[in-house]
């Protein structure tokens, strides 16, 4: 009996290999039973039946219960390794809510609605689709963690969230497809604030009366968007006509309060579970805060600014390109006041046509001076769609709005170089062992698989259709002109997802500096499309990627195709 007991001890320490490898024992009654059946006395075969599924179903229930008792004492054991960090999160925690302050609370609130609202729309929707024989569809089987109703959610919570997801939108590898997908749709609009309250925070930050600055300040908005809006303007000394860009009121405060709040929530998540730790999530949230932050601090886009208009100035692009000029005596935290430029879109093409004689040699400009400013200047225009990318009326190429821009390492440029020559040539080979060097993990890469899988994906980009659609609205001062080019966007967005997808499943993992790259890239394929449709932006000798793209991207370019063909 003592040795039954022994074993059955060791058998229930072991629940899986008891499920497996059942006890000797129990064969042993198992087999003896249709014999002791047989006799006078013992349980009839249907007994015997009743029991061993009883015994099995007690097995099943023990290895289910101890199998959730385990699960319970591992938690409980990282919990009290993890003990010594408990005073570092307090810490950590108390100092970011002192930082919310009472803004905290009131978002928490609005957070409450907003959950309240969506959830009204998917009990709704749901409710429509319950009873159908197609059943529940899968865009709302994880209820408002369902991409579609996740999007709407962070429509309602505002600036913060509409930010949040065009990063989402923008970084597919670090979110799932569905999700990058659905907030290529997060559209940043908002109603535009009461004229009287911008003007209160205009002298508010100006710090003087308005009309010694400004002959006049247009009261209706040119354009308003969730973190700002933008106002026509004089100044009074100089006569220039300019554009006053200013922050809404409470944006800044808003966006402390929310960012505040999902960190703690990232600290907390970590700290519960450490094996997140490998996908720093507290480090992108870390880098959204600093970057979301950065963007409403017109001090940094005025220095982006003058950046790119100092390295226009030095490459000798000055009569070719421009950026707006920075009025630093009107410009502060919250007010940035810059020169207005006067032009159309790189996708109305029948005004460019009116303004210059080749639409393609204003391509070629576009191209040379933004490939140029990825190595030669502190960064890059990271969002170079047609709202922000002008023909001007004296001939030269306008880039406007440096709120997003980019950063690239000389590593993911290098590779960068050979992934766009190699794209040009048709040298899936080459792309292949660049981008296994961008999003190098230590994996060994089978690059000739890779390479075949790349040529299936590329292959499809000449299917993507272009239309253009142009509206003008013309006032007695300029012509304001709105375009937005309609290139199925989710082709787009579908190929570069592939692109990421293949990747990955080869152990690749990319720094959003190429998403951003590649986003800016399928712009300017869309404008050659429209403007030069005969023109290869990438093998055009007119065209220079970088500043030594025929030395070292051809060099690099060879040295890949000795090594892998």
């Amino acid at each position: 009996m003592a040795a039954a007991a022994a074993r059955g001890a060791a058998a229930a320490r072991s629940p899986l290999v008891l499920h497996r490898h059942p006890h000797p024992a129990h064969h042993r009654r198992l087999r003896l039973l249709p014999l002791v059946a047989g006799g006078g006395g013992g349980s009839p075969p249907r007994v015997g039946r009743r029991i061993r599924a009883s015994r099995e179903k007690g097995r099943r229930i023990g290895v289910r219960v101890f199998a959730r008792y385990s699960q319970a004492q591992d938690f409980s054991t990282r919990l009290q390794d993890r003990a010594g960090e408990l005073p570092k999160l307090v810490e950590d925690l108390l100092q970011t809510s002192i930082s919310t302050g009472p803004r905290g609370a009131f978002r928490f609130a609005q957070g409450i609605q907003a959950v309240l609202g969506v959830g009204g729309e998917w009990l709704n929707d749901f409710s429509k689709t319950a009873n159908t024989s197609a059943g529940i569809p899968a865009q709302m089987q994880l209820g408002l963690l369902s991409p579609l109703y996740l999007r709407r959610l962070f429509e309602r919570m505002g600036a913060t969230y509409i930010k949040l997801g065009q990063f989402v939108a923008s970084a597919p590898t670090l979110f799932p497809a569905e999700y990058v997908e659905e907030f290529q749709n997060c559209f940043d609009r908002a109603p535009p604030v009461p004229y009287s309250e911008i003007e209160s925070i205009l002298r508010e930050e100006l710090q003087q009366p308005l009309d010694s600055i400004y002959e006049y300040i247009d009261p209706v908005p040119i354009a308003s968007a969730s973190i700002a809006q933008v106002h026509g303007a004089r100044l009074k000394s100089s006569q220039k006509d300019v554009v006053i860009k200013v922050l809404k009121p409470g944006i800044e405060d808003t966006l402390v309060a929310d960012l505040n709040f999902i960190y703690v929530v990232a600290r907390i998540l970590e700290f519960l579970n450490p094996e997140l730790q490998r996908t720093s999530l507290v480090g992108i949230v870390k880098d959204i805060k600093e970057s979301m932050l950065e963007e409403v601090d017109f001090r940094k886009e005025a220095t982006n600014i003058e950046a790119f208009q100092r390295y226009i100035d030095a490459m000798g692009f000055d009569r070719q390109a421009k950026a707006p000029f920075v009025y630093r005596h009107c410009s502060t935290k919250r007010v940035l006041t810059m020169e207005r430029l006067y032009g159309v879109p790189l996708t109305d093409l029948d005004s460019i046509r009116s303004l210059v004689p080749d639409p393609e040699l204003t391509l070629v400009t576009a191209l040379n001076v933004w490939f140029g400013s990825l190595i030669s200047c502190e960064s890059f225009h990271a969002d170079v769609h047609a709202g922000n990318l002008w023909l001007l009326r004296d001939g030269r190429v306008g880039f406007l709005d440096f709120g997003i821009v980019g950063r690239i390492s000389p590593r993911t440029w290098a590779a960068m170089e050979v992934f766009l020559a190699s794209f040009a040539t048709d040298n899936y080979n080459a792309m292949a062992s660049a981008l296994s060097e961008m999003g190098a993990t230590g994996n060994d890469i089978n690059v000739n698989e890779f390479a075949k899988d790349l040529e299936k994906i590329f292959s499809s980009i000449q299917d993507l259709d272009t239309e253009v659609i142009v509206a003008t609205a013309r006032t007695p001062d300029a012509t304001a002109v709105s375009a937005n080019v309609v290139v199925d966007e989710r082709q787009m967005n579908a190929l570069f997802l592939d692109l990421v997808r293949v990747s990955e499943s080869y152990g690749l993992k990319f720094p959003r500096e190429f998403a951003l790259l590649m986003k800016q890239l399928l712009y300017f394929d869309r404008y050659t499309r429209l403007l030069a449709p005969s023109m290869n932006m990438l093998r055009d000798e007119r065209i220079n990627i970088g500043m030594n793209r025929s030395a070292a991207a051809k060099e690099n370019l060879d040295e890949y195709n000795w090594t892998f063909s």
